[in-house]
């Protein structure tokens, strides 16, 4: 049922809905679903709520079975908006360990990777 994105979609009530609009989305604008709230202090110091996440930043888990872990962002998965933190693991049957995708709405960043483009846009208009 994959079907080409429309632009002029608003919204709906109905869920199925908003997930038909979230799952047809174009690879280049599924990163606006893996934002992550940050801390009070990045908070404060980067004047903003929310930002999108990538693999280096140190998160911390808040929801789930996981919760209060904290680690560094591993692998950042797109196409399924999920997150691969490290010391977030579950035990396999056969008795290794596997990752274990988290949503990010439910991780909270508390350190930001240094990269100069992450922030250029905004140094940009000032």
């Amino acid at each position: 049922m994959k079907q080409a994105h429309s632009t002029k979609w608003k919204a709906s009530v109905q869920p199925r809905k908003q997930r038909k609009y979230l799952h047809n989305l174009p690879y280049h604008r599924q990163g606006s679903q893996l934002s992550v709230h940050l801390s009070p202090a990045l908070r404060e110091k980067h004047k903003t709520r929310a930002l999108r996440v990538r693999k280096g930043d140190k998160v911390r888990v808040l929801r789930g079975t996981h919760r209060g872990k904290e680690g560094i962002v591993d692998h950042v998965d797109v196409r399924n908006a999920r997150i691969h933190v490290s010391k977030v693991e579950h035990a396999k049957r056969e008795g290794g360990t596997a990752p274990y995708p988290l949503r990010p709405s439910n991780c909270m960043l508390i350190q930001l990777v240094e990269d100069k483009r992450r922030f250029a846009k905004k140094e940009e208009k000032k």
